[in-house]
């Protein structure tokens, strides 16, 4: 695709194969990146379906007008993408089939104060969560009353993920605190939990595809991985081995047992924080030979393009479909500027186990409008990881790593580059705040802060 919207003839070659000149080694390189149909049959489709975005365009507005829901914070489709849900500021949840557009239902009380997330556990069962400081889960089979409700922050909730092996749904909010609750287990009353992690200034959390990572977000321009993941283990004061860290600050920011208060809303996510780990934890890296045991912690202030002294707040946080590169929307601290970064991850144990290595690298960038200042615009991956739709001003930008549409594992420069603008699409009135790709057809969904959510398709 080109920048001007048309179908390029170009084609990337095809995966190598033993027999045809690539060798052994290529082919199987490309096996072990999923980038083989014997390995990823569904990626030919995506492919297909990353060609039909030339000719995508804003197709039908949802927009309720005699309803009162506020800002639209988050969207979240089914994973067969046959409903798609809206989190909105005043409480209520909204439901519509992606396709024809209609209305399905709104849940006019989901929550008692801003619904700020929704996520899939399967095709029927969904969980929100809300600034009232509980989640709820749901079943599309039965949406007049919650399956159950859940009680264990002490402030607002941001975000929701889940580990599809274990079941188990992981939480994060800015009491600090990432909390796991075993939905094997689950009532009416609720389920068992208990708290896994805490971080001061905590913005977002999210889990790698393969669950064997935690990325965790920070309005100091933090950024934590936990690494060899594991959820069934708590993490108390001084249990997690520390492993390439980039900074040693104060010990005040993370701890297990302390709470702090939350973020106001709307405000500048930004603090001039001394940074979230002690140097007494530090020498835990060298005992370790370098060999990662579960749940080591690696603290990273990820390189940002403008002036560094300025700091940054890292106010949204995706992964790779693959888990091969994290994405992240950063604003400065005077909340002047605005960046969408791409970072690959660089596996392996570092060259000496003292020597402090970052785990990710900075690929490509770009800067975003600086429109809607305080409020988080949330990004995302294509489903196949080979476009980026990030809320631009009042419409969206769709960004890839080179104008071809090539995978990441394809295009990557020895130094940071830009993204490339494939398309831009404007059908707002007011600043967008979140946008989402459909998993299983061509169609983006964008919503804003004034209520209106977009859909854009295919018109030929």
């Amino acid at each position: 695709i080109s920048p001007s919207g048309t179908e390029s003839p170009a084609k990337s070659p095809p995966p190598a194969s033993p027999r045809a000149g690539g060798g052994l080694f290529r082919w199987l390189h490309g096996r072990c990146l999923g980038r083989s149909a014997a390995v990823d049959p569904a990626r030919d489709t995506f492919r297909a379906m990353t060609g039909l975005y030339s000719s995508i365009q804003p197709a039908d507005s949802v927009y309720l007008s005699t309803r009162t829901h506020g800002a639209v914070f988050n969207l979240e489709y089914s994973p067969d993408g046959s409903v798609l849900t809206v989190a909105c500021e005043q409480t209520e949840v909204l439901l519509f089939d992606p396709i024809s557009s209609e209305h399905i239902k709104t849940l006019s009380e989901a929550h008692e104060d801003c619904v700020n997330n929704i996520r899939f556990l399967d095709n029927r069962l969904f969980a929100t969560c809300s600034d009232d400081t509980t989640i709820a889960l749901w079943d599309l089979r039965k949406l007049n009353t919650k399956v159950c409700t859940l009680h264990g922050h002490t402030s607002w909730v941001k975000n929701i993920e889940y580990d599809t092996n274990t079941r188990l749904l992981v939480t994060s909010g800015f009491d600090g605190n990432v909390i796991i609750w075993d939905t094997n287990r689950c009532t009416e009353d609720g389920c068992p939990h208990k708290k896994f992690f805490h971080t001061r200034f905590l913005m977002r959390m999210r889990l790698t595809p393969d669950c064997s990572k935690m990325l965790i977000s920070t309005s100091s321009g933090y950024l934590l991985i936990l690494h060899d993941l594991d959820l069934n283990k708590s993490l108390e004061v001084g249990s997690y081995p520390i492993l390439r860290a980039r900074r040693t600050t104060s010990s005040s920011d993370i701890t297990s047992t302390s709470s702090s208060g939350p973020r106001a809303v709307g405000s500048s996510c930004h603090c001039n924080d001394s940074g979230p780990l002690s140097e007494k934890y530090m020498s835990r890296s060298s005992q370790r030979e370098g060999v990662s045991p579960r749940n080591s912690l690696e603290v990273l202030t990820p390189e940002v393009p403008g002036d560094r002294d300025r700091g940054n707040c890292i106010t949204s946080l995706q992964l790779h479909p693959k888990g091969w590169a994290t994405l992240l929307r950063c604003s400065s601290n005077t909340d002047d500027q605005e960046w969408t970064c791409v970072y690959e991850f660089q596996e392996g144990a570092p060259l000496r186990p003292v020597s402090p290595r970052c785990s990710l690298r900075l690929t490509h960038c770009i800067e975003e409008a600086n429109v809607g200042r305080g409020y988080i615009k949330e990004l995302c991956f294509s489903p196949d990881g080979r476009m980026i739709s990030s809320p631009h001003g009042y419409g969206i930008r769709l960004l890839g790593f080179d104008t071809q549409c090539n995978e990441l594992v394809d295009c990557l420069p020895k130094e940071a580059g830009p993204l490339q603008e494939i398309r831009s699409l404007y059908s707002h009135n007011d600043v967008v705040l979140t946008t989402k790709f459909s998993p299983t057809h061509c169609q983006i969904a964008s919503g804003c802060l004034s209520g209106r959510v977009s859909l854009y398709q295919p018109k030929f």
